[in-house]
């Protein structure tokens, strides 16, 4: 599964943890992961594009090891479940994870170190739920990428 493109974006990443796990993640320390579903929102508007997204399912997949984001420790972890993209250049990343965070439970401080956001990591218990959360948020993300029409 290829999602690499050089179009600009923001993607959301559904994850889903079978057990209940401790898992270091880089400087925010060991975090308790319950059982559910977790949804991951980044930018993939610089060099590459959705390519950003790639490099996460070759994290998922194990034939990439590096770790340098909060997300490629739980990567690791973690099944994938569906990844939604908006194509979009405007910068609309801390949009679309509030937007999610309205509707499921933020990790506190996880991939929303560059920000002011609470977290671009939302937890869902059952997957219809995050789902419905991660696709709202999408489809109000792309009704604000429209360009008004002129006339």
């Amino acid at each position: 599964m290829r999602y690499g493109c050089d179009e600009l974006g923001i993607y959301t990443i559904i994850l889903s943890l079978e057990k209940a796990k401790q898992i270091c993640i880089g400087a925010l320390g060991e975090i308790d992961f319950a059982p559910g579903c977790y949804a991951y929102t980044g930018s993939a508007r610089g060099p590459g594009g959705c390519k950003r997204v790639d490099r996460h399912i070759e994290i998922l997949q194990g034939s990439r090891i590096t770790r340098r984001w909060h997300i490629d420790y739980l990567l690791a972890q973690a099944g994938l479940v569906e990844v939604f993209i908006t194509r979009t250049s405007r910068d609309l990343e801390c949009s679309i994870a509030e937007m999610v965070g309205e509707r499921l439970v933020p990790i506190k401080g996880f991939g929303s170190s560059d920000c002011r956001c609470i977290s671009h990591l939302h937890y869902g218990r059952d997957l219809v739920s995050t789902m419905a959360a991660v696709s709202l948020a999408h489809s109000r993300a792309a009704s604000m990428t429209l360009e008004p029409s002129r006339e």
